[in-house]
Parts: structure tokens; C-alpha cells; sequence
């Protein structure tokens, strides 16, 4: 298994973290049942404290990544292939919940508590649209202020 960066070894690969492993499954072998849990969580420490330098390293590449990326003036579009659960997940999550909602404002205030009810589903999808995709207020904005 090959990793994306020289620096981020891979825990498969990684021949210490495999010693260790050793040395903890021999020391199991060697104390008995006593020490299992001791012996667990003594390995998974050293797991973490892995995994922990690993997304450090990977945090700092993508954060100077960021800068250099903003200091030229482009910016990182985000893929399409992550987006896509958040983007209409989202959308076709509150749509699941806006029937047992319309049902609940219908049996209990009527039509208007059903409006009520749309106009809460529909701000929240307007605010998860426009904290995905900032641009979209900025839109507005240009075209309600060339009306001044």
C-alpha cells in the first residue's frame, strides 16, 4: 500500500506500529488473561498517538495548501463526488421529515399551522444552500443594491 505523502505512513505499513503489535500479543501470551485489558489499551495509545500525527500532518498540508492557494487568488472547488450527500441529503432529509411535520401543523393548528411548518422547512433548506455556497447571498446582494 503506497500513501499520498512520503510523511503519512500508513498504519498497514507501518513497521513499528507492527512490532508493537508483537510485542503486545507476546506479553499477552507471556502475563495471561490478567493483562488483556491493560495490554488493549496500553496498543491503542500508541494507535492513536498515530493516527493523531497523521491527520496533524495532513491538517497543516491542507491548511498551507489554503494560504497558497489564496495568496494566488484561486480557490479549491470542492468534488462533486463529497458534495452530493450534502447537498441533496440534506435537501431530501427535511423533505422525509416534512410529512409527519405537515401532518402533525394539519391535525393541530390547521392550514396555518401547515404554512408555518413549509416556511420552516424551506428557510432551513435556504440557509444549508447558502452556507454551502456563500456566493448565493452575495448574488442577491449585488443585484438588490443596483436597485438603490
Amino acid at each position: 500500500m503506497s500513501a499520498r505523502d512520503p510523511q503519512d505512513v500508513g498504519l498497514k505499513g507501518d513497521a513499528e506500529l507492527r512490532k508493537d503489535l508483537d510485542a503486545t500479543v507476546r506479553a499477552r501470551r507471556d502475563l495471561g488473561d490478567d493483562y488483556d485489558s491493560a495490554l488493549v489499551e496500553s496498543f491503542l495509545e500508541k494507535v492513536e498517538q498515530r493516527l493523531d500525527g497523521a491527520v496533524d500532518r495532513r491538517v497543516r498540508r491542507q491548511l498551507a495548501e489554503q494560504q497558497m492557494a489564496a495568496a494566488r487568488g484561486t480557490t479549491r472547488h470542492p468534488n462533486p463526488v463529497d458534495s452530493w450527500g450534502e447537498r441533496y441529503g440534506f435537501a431530501l432529509l427535511t423533505l422525509v421529515l416534512a410529512i409527519p411535520l405537515s401532518a402533525i401543523a394539519g391535525a393541530l393548528t390547521g392550514r396555518a399551522g401547515m404554512v408555518v411548518a413549509w416556511i420552516g422547512i424551506v428557510g432551513v433548506n435556504a440557509a444549508q444552500a447558502i452556507r454551502q455556497r456563500p456566493e448565493l447571498l452575495s448574488g442577491l446582494r449585488s443585484r438588490s443594491g443596483g436597485d438603490d
